[in-house]
């Protein structure tokens, strides 16, 4: 019996048709099949999406904190950040999105800076008293920055361009921190909300959705270190590579743009970072200490800190980054000693005045 025939019988045994003899009995049954099959086929795709679009819909971003605190009370070691290495063009993608943004076509004075500060009653005495500091968000470094002989006023100068750029990031992070940590207390996330998390997952380096690494990646740094390492970086803002190419912390690459040091020797092939304005810098350098394996336990002695309700110190965070300089641990005593002599942990409580972009942020 063919497989047609087949089906047309039990179609007829479920429709009870009598008479084996009717004429109209193949008719029906054959228009009767058809149907089934128009619907099944037009059915399953659309059974297929809602399986999709349930399951997504589904899928939350697990908070595992319950979990992994019975694992430390139990006395289990817990490995709190992934060790996979970082995609850096991901990483960096909203870092060279700065190229495509127009700056001044004129550079600043030092004198004309010196008198924007002035008229905006912007000094580091009051900031010092006062801890708050006005939002002069400057794109270039003065090239007169050599020229200035006395160094308590190259300094100054110096700490009073970078400062603001400094808490810019900072408070990026503290705004981001603040959103994770209401949704992470969510039972259910939003679509808009899942596609921030995969937007901070890719711009942190962090795979699997992992929400412990993200925490510890997503974190401010100290002010005070933040300049310490912009000054040893760049003399003050003497360096070649600051003046011409924005770079406030020598940050390495091997394939982009970037300056050939002079003195290099013709086999290395590394370059320094450069950079269209200074934030993109400033922001380089964070995402670096933030994702890069050479600063974990820079990231895990910074999270222990959060952990213990304990504030960041930069004298202590400082001997964690031996990494970023070839001299090690003397570069981290260099830091200190700046952060020391130039009382830079002054400005780590000091707040950055909003300006709209921040405000719009925040509302």
């Amino acid at each position: 019996m063919k497989k047609k025939n087949f089906f047309l019988l039990q179609l007829s045994k479920l429709f009870h048709f009598k008479g084996s003899q009717n004429s109209f009995r193949n008719f029906y049954l054959t228009i009767l099949s058809g149907l089934f099959f128009i619907l099944f086929f037009s059915l399953t795709p659309k059974l297929a999406l809602l399986k999709e679009s349930y399951l997504l819909s589904s899928k939350e971003v697990k908070n595992e904190s319950k979990n992994i605190l019975e694992d430390v009370l139990s006395g289990k070691e817990i490995e709190l950040e992934q060790k996979e290495n970082i995609d850096s063009l991901q990483v960096f993608e909203d870092i060279f999105q700065y190229e495509d943004i127009p700056v001044s076509s004129v550079r600043l004075s030092a004198a004309t800076i010196k008198q924007l500060f002035k008229d905006t009653n912007y000094n580091l005495k009051n900031v010092r008293k006062n801890k708050i500091v006005k939002p002069v968000n400057l794109e270039l470094l003065p090239n007169e920055m050599k020229m200035i002989e006395s160094t308590k006023e190259r300094k100054n100068l110096f700490i009073q361009i970078v400062l603001p750029l400094i808490l810019e990031e900072n408070n990026q992070i503290k705004l981001d921190r603040k959103k994770l940590f209401l949704i992470l207390n969510r039972s259910n996330n939003s679509k808009l909300e899942k596609k921030w998390l995969n937007l901070k997952f890719k711009q942190y380096g962090v795979k699997n959705q992992d929400i412990f690494t993200l925490k510890i990646r997503m974190d401010e740094i100290p002010v005070s270190l933040a300049i310490a390492q912009a000054a040893k970086e760049t003399g003050w803002g003497t360096s070649r590579f600051a003046l011409e190419g924005n770079a406030l912390y020598g940050q390495w690459t091997f394939t982009g743009k970037g300056l050939k040091p002079l003195n290099a020797d013709s086999t290395e092939s590394h370059k320094v970072m450069k950079f269209q304005v200074l934030q993109a810098s400033v922001r380089a350098y964070f995402r670096n200490l933030n994702t890069h394996s050479s600063y974990r336990k820079f990231r895990k002695h910074r999270a222990d800190a959060r952990d213990n309700n304990e504030k960041l110190d930069s004298m202590v965070l400082s001997d964690y980054l031996d990494e970023y300089a070839a001299t090690g641990i003397e570069y981290t005593k260099i830091l200190k000693k700046i952060i020391k002599q130039n009382s830079l942990k002054d400005f780590d409580d000091a707040e950055l005045l909003p300006n709209s972009k921040l405000l719009k942020k925040m509302i």
